[in-house]
């Protein structure tokens, strides 16, 4: 056994409370003022954060599954001799709430200090703007697809969940290590989209309308697509002060579309590939 490597039969010590105790909440705020920890699930998951220079601060690993998923994660953190790996019964591990779905290895990691938009935003054409989803579950499935579907950043307001979340991290699949993304702090998000040179793009509907595939949105250079909570929407004053409204055309008489089915549709009908 390495020697940073600890036995242990109970999630009941205190280093362990990371993965076991703790809110997300107090895990964002356990460093301050530096900045907080997030937990990844899975090796493939945790492996796109190591690519994307997360730092590890500890893993906790099923003892049987040593010699497979979690072994090139371990061997991975051979440059972090100083990380703790716990190592545990299957058993054990399963009094983790959501454990079924970690495959057996689970990491705390350092979050980085967050960029601002203008950084992330300096040489892209099509971004994505989050108004207040809240649900991890959607933010996940959004980052993936904005990843997938040649986004060059995605943007938060305040009221959106936070992306390090340990589900938005999971249904994303670890995609939120392969696309730049930050929060708006400013409290005037438009003025800030705007002042970087993108037209913005509300999709909701209004009498002004123009469809996913009207030929004007393909000719802007740089496009902020905004996209609002699962049921309520866009905020009316966002709505209104937008460049364009935009809508996906429906069939059988439905009215709208899962945000992330949504984004999913909108990022390959607006994306620009150069």
């Amino acid at each position: 056994m390495r020697e940073n490597m600890i036995s242990v039969d109970t999630l009941e010590i205190p280093e362990l409370e990371i993965y076991n105790v703790l809110s997300e909440n107090r895990l964002y705020h356990i460093n301050e003022p530096d900045e907080g920890l997030f937990i990844a699930e899975s090796a493939i998951v945790i492996g796109r954060a190591l690519d994307a220079g997360y730092e590890p601060f500890s893993l906790l690993v099923s003892r049987e599954e040593l010699d497979k998923e979690a072994k090139g994660v371990i061997e991975r953190l051979d440059k972090f001799p100083s990380v703790k790996i716990y190592v545990a019964a299957e058993e054990v591990l399963k009094k983790i709430t959501g454990y079924n779905i970690t495959r057996g290895v689970l990491c705390a990691m350092k979050r980085k200090k967050l960029k601002s938009a203008s950084e992330i935003c300096k040489d892209a054409k099509r971004v994505a703007v989050l108004e207040n989803v809240s649900n991890p579950t959607n933010v996940g499935a959004i980052m993936r697809n904005a990843a997938a579907l040649n986004m060059d950043a995605v943007l938060f307001t305040k009221g959106s969940s936070d992306p390090l979340y340990r589900r938005a991290i999971r249904v994303s699949m670890g995609t939120v290590f392969q696309i730049p993304w930050t929060f708006l702090t400013s409290g005037k998000e438009l003025e800030e989209i705007r002042s970087m040179g993108f037209k913005s793009v509300a999709l909701a509907l209004s009498d002004n309308t123009l469809s996913i595939d009207d030929k004007k949105l393909a000719k802007e250079d740089k496009l902020a697509i905004l996209l609002g909570s699962e049921g309520y929407g866009l905020k009316q004053e966002t709505i209104k002060a937008s460049d364009y409204c935009v809508k996906i055309p429906m069939a059988h008489g439905v009215d709208s579309l899962n945000v992330a089915a949504c984004s999913a549709v909108t990022f390959w009908e607006l994306q620009k590939i150069f």
